[in-house]
């Protein structure tokens, strides 16, 4: 194999792979609970997202190929291969949220944070993202702030929401 020069590369560190193997061995080194795993992982990585170097240890720690990881990386909204910012924001698009206005809701929020769906902002606050249901119908239009769920915003509600993040 040739050099790698990119940092994607480079997150794996002695620290990280120590809470790495605490996270395997609370979940027995299980590749069935993969989802949750991959999720406490992002979890402590601070860009909350998988590089492909600590997706390589996680694939090679549970003796599965690292295409299995990935594909349950790239599959899932919750997970990410890409780094995002401190606070991630999902904005469920769900035929529920598209019937109860959620495009109101993603006008307020791209002009409170300065950004588009799929950006983050420039100190490294926000990431605005669509997400699939996460389960707040009745509560629609809603968003999920980290693991916070928020409805029945607002513009004046959802800024209250975003400065307690800021």
């Amino acid at each position: 194999m040739g050099s790698v020069t990119t940092t994607e590369f480079e997150v794996l560190n002695n620290q990280l792979t120590s809470n790495i193997d605490k996270i395997l061995s609370e979940n027995e080194y299980n590749a069935s609970k993969l989802v949750g795993i991959l999720l406490d992982i992002q979890d402590i990585i601070p860009q909350k997202y998988i590089p492909m170097d600590v997706a390589a240890y996680v694939a090679s720690e549970l003796n599965i190929p690292l295409t299995g990881v990935y594909d349950v990386i790239t599959f899932y909204a919750s997970l990410s291969d890409k780094p995002r910012a401190e606070n991630v924001i999902n904005l469920c698009k769900s035929i529920v949220c598209r019937t109860n206005n959620y495009l109101n809701l993603q006008e307020s929020l791209e002009k409170i944070l300065g950004i588009k769906v799929g950006e983050s902002t420039a100190d490294g606050k926000f990431s605005l993202e669509y997400s699939a249901c996460f389960g707040a119908c009745d509560v629609a239009p809603a968003i999920k702030i980290n693991q916070d769920v928020y409805g029945n915003l607002t513009e004046e509600k959802l800024e209250e929401v975003i400065s307690r993040y800021r």
